[in-house]
């Protein structure tokens, strides 16, 4: 499992394109990434424990963190007596105290907040401001990397690089937001080699709710799982998932999108000019809309909090209101099932305020509209409330550049 060794089939003309094997570098990569992601899940590990785990040699072990501690990322922890009477004294693994920091940066629609973060996931600086929504790309830059500079004049050691959780489609070998339809003054703008260029750090750009699938895989809900689908519900609708043991990209970045599948041919008209997506039933917007229309109380400043405290209260129209809110919510978590069946669901966003009278909705919802399938049922998890699952994320996109962070 840990160090595969594959032999080259013969080409056969199939018309296939052929099977493309990992060089001994990359597959060194990826069993580093495990270690990694086994000390994320698990804590300290020594070299006989991860040995254990993955069903291979100490020696093997050896050679695969013997680079994480030369390079500062690793270091041994006091030698732990009695585990193996008459033997060597294991040094339990862990990441060192002063290993290289990672930057991160979450953007919004007029909000940005910047952080560094440990190898193992402690934010240890951060900095955040406002901007305008329409201001010009030039100043949204300028506010990303000037909070950057702030989180990263307080270490005394080199970031190994930054990473940008942006919403919108992006590029991110390019690191470009290709089309951002909430905050339209950046689409087209390369982001990553702008900022790169003024901090002088690799910068790595990716979705926002991928990278809130890595954050949720490194130190949240998904900690240990195989598949699960990180979404994000708010003013918009994306989602991470997490496959089969690692984290699924289309070409270029592409994919997440799933507030923009169809769920009514009829529906409204998407701001993406669709009709009936998923984002015109489930986002902020729609409930504010329909509260409007209902006449409750703060309409116009609806969220999800303030409706299920007028549902609880036992305000009628709200109630109704809530009830089609878990349904809607429930539509895009059925689709997501029945194509790919990540059976764990994670929701973050101005949903989770609705707790867990929304979470169960939710989720007895999805179950009623699947098909019984007795290990197949979805799960609905929630999200901490003002988490950083994101931030995090973003953080672990640099380390899965260096070394793919896999189940």
């Amino acid at each position: 499992m840990w160090s595969p060794s594959e032999t080259p089939r013969p080409e056969q003309p199939t018309g296939r394109q052929p099977t493309v094997l990992m060089t001994a570098v990359k597959a060194g990569r990826v069993n580093q990434g495990r270690v990694l992601q086994a000390l994320h899940d698990l804590g300290p590990l020594s070299r006989a424990d991860l040995a254990r785990l993955a069903g291979v040699s100490r020696a093997t072990i050896g050679s695969i963190v013997q680079p994480l501690l030369e390079r500062g990322l690793l270091a041994e922890g006091e030698p732990q007596r009695g585990a193996t009477p008459g033997g060597k004294p294991a040094r339990p693994l862990w990441f060192a105290p002063d290993s290289p920091p990672l930057a991160a940066v979450h953007l919004v629609p007029g909000w940005v907040e910047a952080a560094l973060v440990s190898a193992d996931g402690r934010i240890l600086a951060a900095a955040s401001g406002r901007f305008r929504v329409t201001a010009p790309a030039a100043t949204v830059v300028d506010c990303v990397v000037d909070r950057l500079n702030a989180v990263l004049a307080g270490s005394a050691a080199r970031a190994l690089g930054v990473g940008i959780a942006v919403g919108g489609i992006v590029e991110s070998t390019s690191g470009t937001i290709v089309a951002c339809n909430l905050m339209p003054e950046l689409s087209g703008l390369p982001l990553g080699p702008l900022v790169s260029e003024r901090v002088d750090l690799p910068v790595h750009l990716d979705l926002h709710p991928r990278a809130q699938a890595i954050g949720d895989r490194w130190s949240g809900p998904g900690r240990g799982e195989q598949s699960f689908a990180s979404i994000y519900i708010g003013e918009a609708i994306g989602a991470g998932l997490f496959l089969n043991g690692a984290i699924h990209c289309g070409p270029a970045g592409a994919g997440g999108e799933i507030g923009h599948t169809v769920v009514d041919v009829r529906g409204r008209t998407c701001r993406c000019g669709q009709r009936g997506c998923w984002e015109t039933i489930a986002t902020r917007d729609w409930l504010r809309e329909e509260a409007a229309r209902l006449r409750l109380p703060a309409a116009q400043a609806m969220t999800t909090a303030l409706l299920a405290g007028l549902s609880a209260a036992g305000n009628a129209d709200a109630k109704e209101l809530f009830e089609r809110y878990a349904h809607n919510l429930a539509l895009g978590v059925v689709n997501l099932q029945q194509i790919l069946a990540p059976g764990l669901f994670i929701l973050h966003g101005d949903v989770i305020a609705g707790g867990e009278a929304l979470r169960g909705r939710v989720e007895r919802q999805a179950r009623s509209q699947l098909p019984p399938r007795s290990a197949a049922e979805p799960q609905i998890t929630f999200g901490s409330a003002h988490d950083r699952t994101t931030l995090l994320g973003a953080a672990g996109l640099v380390l899965s550049q260096s070394f793919p962070l896999v189940g």
